[in-house]
């Protein structure tokens, strides 16, 4: 089965209620979805996203400009076509947009093999679970006050959640407190509960917060600092009994290579369209499998489960739902885990009602 041509399309979709931390103030989410089509007549998809539509145009580029090392290609070499795609961006640097560029294009190739041999991806790369413990994300912000963080918090267990993650980092150490003693009161101590601080602090506030904090036993502390000072986090890793989480801000292997090898988290968290794909992120999971550290996958759930059904050190999936309209498929949850789909490929399949709705001039 030939690749014959890669298409993409353009979405914008607007959230429910702004999302907005110390970085971000999204009130829309940009999607550019990626298609492989086929002679057999068989599509692999995948998307990236943006906090603004009017970006897109930068990863339409880029995707496009990696055409030539997909299009007449056989459907099952996907690693072959990966390391093409690495070689040819050298001059570019192997970070930034062209991550996001080989990113899509690899997922859509695992995407379209599951598909092609009509199996799902987690059976082609050795299945160790068919469910994954998930955590609510996409609430519990700063911006709320106590009463309406416990109200949302106990939405979460009502909805079957065992697990949520809030953010952190109002004016002072004592209210950041508040915030979380009063959900954890409210959630009790058998729930696990993240905090993300959205690299809000500098390394001095981020020790204190965590030592502060440790006796709430938070799963996590996420990104308490700025993204790109590894080193930085490696100080509040080494001072704070709470596992630091790092990842989503991280390129390829070699960038989580350093985060691995200053000890600068305790969870590692990949991100789909920055690490480089599946094919990426399966290598980053076993680098972390030879050191005991757990990994997570940053958002795309949809298209994550399948990596977490394969990776034995993958304990949570995020759950988020910017991107549920997209998908003909429903996820489904259970006890507080997410079931796995069995159908073919990555088990999602963009809905053409739902594109064409939401789609955005090129």
């Amino acid at each position: 089965m030939k690749i014959t041509g890669l298409r993409t399309a353009r979405v914008d979709l607007p959230l429910r209620e702004p999302f907005v931390t110390s970085l971000h103030d999204i009130r829309s989410i940009g999607c550019l979805l990626v298609y492989l089509d086929t002679d057999d007549g068989v599509t692999g998809e995948s998307y990236m996203w943006l906090s603004s539509a009017g970006r897109l145009p930068v990863l339409d580029a880029m995707v496009k400009s990696l055409a030539d090392l997909v299009v007449g290609r056989d459907h099952a070499g996907v690693r072959a076509i990966w390391q093409d795609m690495w070689d040819a961006v050298e001059l570019l640097d192997r970070r930034g947009v062209t991550m996001f560029g080989i990113s899509a294009i690899d997922t859509a190739c695992w995407d379209l093999m599951g598909k092609a041999r009509e199996a799902p991806v987690h059976r082609l790369l050795g299945t160790v679970r068919d469910r994954v413990p998930v955590y609510a994300d996409g609430g519990l912000f700063t911006s709320m006050t106590i009463a309406e963080l416990v109200t949302q918090a106990n939405g979460f267990l009502d909805k079957g959640f065992r697990a949520m993650k809030m953010r952190i980092g109002p004016p002072s150490l004592a209210e950041t407190e508040q915030r979380v003693a009063a959900i954890r009161e409210a959630i009790g101590p058998d729930v696990a509960l993240m905090a993300d601080v959205n690299q809000g602090l500098n390394v001095a506030d981020a020790i204190r917060l965590g030592r502060a904090l440790e006796p709430y036993k938070l799963a996590w502390l996420e990104e308490p600092i700025p993204g790109h000072d590894i080193a930085g986090a490696a100080r509040v890793a080494a001072e704070i009994d709470t596992p630091v989480a790092l990842g989503q801000s991280i390129y390829n292997r070699y960038g989580f290579a350093e985060v691995m090898e200053r000890e600068a988290a305790g969870v590692l968290m990949p991100d789909l369209q920055r690490v480089g794909g599946i094919s990426e992120f399966i290598k980053v999971a076993h680098m972390a499998e030879a050191l005991d550290l757990p990994v997570t996958p940053h958002l795309f759930t949809e298209q994550c489960l399948q990596l977490c059904a394969v990776l034995p050190n993958c304990f949570y999936a995020e759950h988020i739902s910017w991107f549920e309209t997209l998908f003909a498929e429903p996820l489904e949850m259970e006890d507080g885990c997410l079931l796995v789909p069995d159908r073919p490929g990555l088990g999602f399949t963009f809905d053409p009602d739902a594109v064409a709705r939401y789609r955005v001039p090129d």
